[in-house]
């Protein structure tokens, strides 16, 4: 376990140092568009899908340090989501990240813009990256679907569409697989594209991860500690959503974060060279506390 956090170190340290230097170039007008930029791409988080990309890309025997603005594009279509998703008119949560809410900092309109602004920049970032070849495009067009409304977005919809309302096993999965599993996914599979190795593989892997991710999300808002999450807890119960514990109920929902841990990593198996760090990425979103 510590050579896995000694690297995830590594990844993670890599990535934020380009991405400071990123933000530092970025100066536009008006002020406020720029500081609410930075402020909520500076604020932290575990950057789960930039360090995926990077193991992925090293398993798969590429240089990871060549892909950081993929990686950082990534990390923009992230944080903008989470941005949008924080709106009153969303899940309307005043902290993210253990800070204040970019709402609560900048007001929702400049919060919307800056949701806006990100999603743009990740994809001028994804364009000038295509011109590199067709694997580059392929990934960016990856992406580009995952976020969108065959994605994340469709997520968001149906989590809202669903908001008080009783829900089946196969609908709960549907907003899982959109909602979280998709971007996920996204950094392993295009990885896989880059190098040319297996993508379905990778997908399956990722979709499975991601369900884990989701399902620990919906156990940690109801046995959380709000200081180690960084964002208000309750609030699914409290707003009567779509979560694993309203299904299956909190017992259940551990059989099911089991289930999906042992599948991740019974395909990881399946996988050419030594996947040892993406199991120990297993391992840690299965026990997370954050």
């Amino acid at each position: 376990m510590e050579k896995f956090e000694e690297k995830y170190r590594e990844y993670q340290g890599f990535f934020e140092g380009e991405l400071k230097e990123y933000c530092a170039k970025m100066k536009y007008f008006p002020k406020v568009l720029t500081e609410s930029m930075r402020y909520s791409l500076l604020s932290g988080g575990k950057r789960v899908r930039p360090v995926l990309l990077f193991a992925a890309l090293e398993l798969f025997g590429k240089e990871y340090r060549d892909e950081v603005n993929l990686a950082i594009a990534l990390e923009m279509v992230h944080t903008y989501s989470l941005i949008h998703d924080d709106l009153p008119a969303m899940d309307n949560d005043d902290f993210r990240r253990g800070n204040p809410s970019s709402h609560k900092v900048f007001g929702e309109a400049n919060a919307i813009l800056a949701g806006d602004a990100l999603l743009n920049e990740a994809f001028v970032l994804l364009l000038q990256e295509a011109g590199r070849g067709e694997e580059v495009r392929r990934a960016a067009y990856h992406l580009a679907r995952a976020a969108g409304a065959e994605g994340m977005v469709a997520g968001q919809s149906a989590d809202l569409l669903y908001e008080g309302k009783d829900v089946s096993g196969d609908e709960l999965d549907f907003i899982y697989l959109h909602k979280t599993s998709k971007l996920i996914a996204a950094p392993v599979v295009m990885a896989a594209i880059l190098a040319g190795a297996d993508e379905t593989l990778a997908e399956k892997f990722g979709l499975e991860l991601g369900r884990l991710f989701q399902i620990t999300d919906d156990l940690l808002d109801v046995k959380g500690d709000s200081a180690r999450v960084g964002k208000t807890l309750g609030k699914d119960e409290q707003e009567d959503k779509a979560t694993c514990v309203k299904v299956y109920g909190v017992e259940r929902c551990e059989l099911l974060a089991d289930e999906c841990a042992a599948k991740c990593l019974k395909l990881l198996d399946k996988f050419n060279g030594e996947p040892n760090f993406l199991r120990g990425m297993v391992d840690l979103v299965r026990s997370r506390d954050n």
